[in-house]
């Protein structure tokens, strides 16, 4: 407690640390859950995982960085050799969805709009984190829920996030892992790396190469890293400052048309597990790169598009 007690952390912080706590809640009830079922073909390492993420989610702050990195190589060993699996929560029968559908009818919007509604206002409003919105909206969401059926009681929602992680699985965890490759990447000088080998393609005070050769790095970079705003930190470091805004490029400008070729890249790559795999294994689909490949032409054109706008706009 002396941690949300401290006068020197700040609500936003403090906050964060509730959100992730309560996280940690959901993952260790999926990892507790699981040990408890024994027709599971691999119950064990797949409680493995989620209650090791559930220890990190919830006390990762006050652990040993050690103890930290040791319960991460724990918890990679069975989602590398492919042992955490579904588990046995019994799905929603057709007539249950239907019935309910007929209930509660267009009003099951409002808790969706809700977690984008608290994001904005958060965002626009108050100086904490969007972050802590989303998950303020959550909450609401949660409530709202209970409201709109008494059926929706506090152990259906943890069923539900139960049955949600496992069919995920291990891929919950790549966009966390994926927003830190960025920062590891920019602190490891691989930006100095690019900059040093886009020196000799790029004319000396060529604007215009500049930005192209910006804009199709940071959806090729986006592609390798599953996540736009991983790669932005790294090749604005390495092509965007020095051979763009060096040169008297809006930085404002340039900044956001290049985070938007970057989302072309997120439309093309398995690593964007969150967008294009996850959408995959949650409904169902028999191609499990079929939401990129019909992503792809719109990615290219988009692209196209972006690099004549900053040429335009620079």
């Amino acid at each position: 407690m002396a941690f949300f007690m401290d006068p020197k952390v700040v609500l936003n912080v403090k906050l964060l640390e509730v959100l992730y706590i309560l996280m940690g809640i959901v993952a260790g009830y999926a990892g507790i859950k699981t040990l408890f079922e024994k027709e599971h073909k691999s119950r064990y390492p797949t409680a493995v995982f989620w209650i090791s993420l559930a220890v990190i989610l919830a006390f990762g702050r006050w652990m040993p960085k050690v103890v930290t990195g040791i319960l991460v190589v724990i918890m990679a060993i069975p989602a590398i050799i492919k042992k955490v699996r579904p588990g046995t929560v019994p799905a929603v029968t057709k007539e249950y969805s239907k019935a309910m559908a007929d209930k509660i009818g267009y009003k099951i919007f409002i808790p969706t709009l809700s977690m984008g509604t608290f994001a904005i206002l958060f965002a626009v409003f108050t100086k904490i984190s969007p972050l802590v919105g989303v998950g303020v909206g959550v909450i609401v969401a949660i409530l709202l829920l209970m409201i709109f059926a008494k059926e929706n009681k506090p152990k259906v929602f943890f069923e539900d996030s139960k049955r949600l992680l496992d069919t995920v699985g291990p891929l919950s965890m790549l966009p966390m892992l994926l927003a830190a490759l960025g920062a590891i990447f920019t602190t490891a000088g691989v930006g100095q790396v690019i900059a040093g080998l886009v020196s000799k393609i790029i004319p000396e005070g060529n604007m215009t190469v500049g930005i192209i050769v910006f804009a199709i790095a940071m959806p090729l970079f986006t592609m390798i890293m599953g996540n736009a705003f991983a790669a932005i930190t790294v090749i604005t470091v390495g092509i965007g400052g020095p051979f763009v805004l060096a040169l008297g490029a809006n930085p404002t400008t340039i900044g956001m048309l290049a985070l938007t070729c970057g989302y072309c890249g997120t439309l093309c790559t398995p690593m964007a597990a969150n967008f294009n795999i996850v959408p995959v294994a949650i409904l169902d689909m028999k191609g499990k790169y079929n939401v990129i490949k019909n992503q792809v032409l719109v990615a290219v054109i988009l692209l196209v598009f972006q690099i004549g706008y900053m040429l335009i706009a620079k």
